[in-house]
């Protein structure tokens, strides 16, 4: 199995030749919740970096559009945080269009694991960050609004592990948070790995994918 660093070298060189004087490049990182989205936009963003120092590159996390827990209780979706639904889709894209088009500095929600909420302009996106890698869960979803973002996408990488792998590594991450065994099993069965069923089977096509 490849190391996430041997992984961000691999995109990196696919990429480094890819967009040459493009005023920015936004790059789709999607895969299902535990596929390690998180690790590799953050260890590509660094090879990135580094390779192309005049290209600069930052991460543009979807989370940051969580609907708020008491719009999700209003709605009775709070069991469901994290589907498709709990998400404004048509706020992202409306963000991507912005970011794709942007001459000034462009601030973004940021989602905060520890406080379970999104926090409202958290990072600044500048017109020097030439290299936008868009890291969520449903970028390539073919559903309304989410197929809307397909084409605003000038590269998109998919992460496809196992479902043996995912619930793995989602039981673990509860485990993480502080559950017992049991709870965090749950935790998986309840909603995540169905997110992670929808994904796998709803998702379009990808320039390139990577699979476990």
């Amino acid at each position: 199995m490849r190391s996430i660093n041997d992984l961000a070298a691999e995109i990196d060189t696919t990429l480094r030749d890819r967009f040459g004087d493009k005023k920015r490049a936004l790059i789709a990182l999607a895969g299902p919740p535990g596929a390690g989205k998180s690790t590799l936009a953050d260890a590509l963003v660094q090879h990135l970096n580094a390779s192309l120092p005049d290209t600069p590159a930052v991460v543009v996390p979807m989370d940051g559009f969580h609907y708020d827990n008491l719009i999700l209780d209003a709605r009775g979706l709070r069991a469901r945080k994290g589907a498709p639904e709990t998400f404004d889709a048509s706020g992202f894209l409306a963000l991507l269009h912005r970011l794709r088009d942007a001459t000034d500095d462009v601030a973004i929600p940021v989602f905060d694991r520890v406080s379970d909420l999104s926090r409202a302009s958290a990072r600044m996106i500048e017109p020097r960050h030439r290299l936008l890698v868009v890291e969520g869960n449903y970028l390539l979803l073919d559903r309304p609004i989410w197929r809307d973002l397909r084409p605003l996408f000038d590269f998109a990488i998919m992460l496809r592990p196992s479902l043996d792998v995912i619930e793995e590594r989602l039981i673990q991450r509860w485990l993480d948070h502080g559950y017992d065994r049991d709870e965090a099993v749950a935790k998986a069965h309840g909603n995540d790995l169905a997110n992670a069923q929808v994904i796998l089977a709803e998702s379009g096509p990808a320039d390139m994918m990577l699979q476990d």
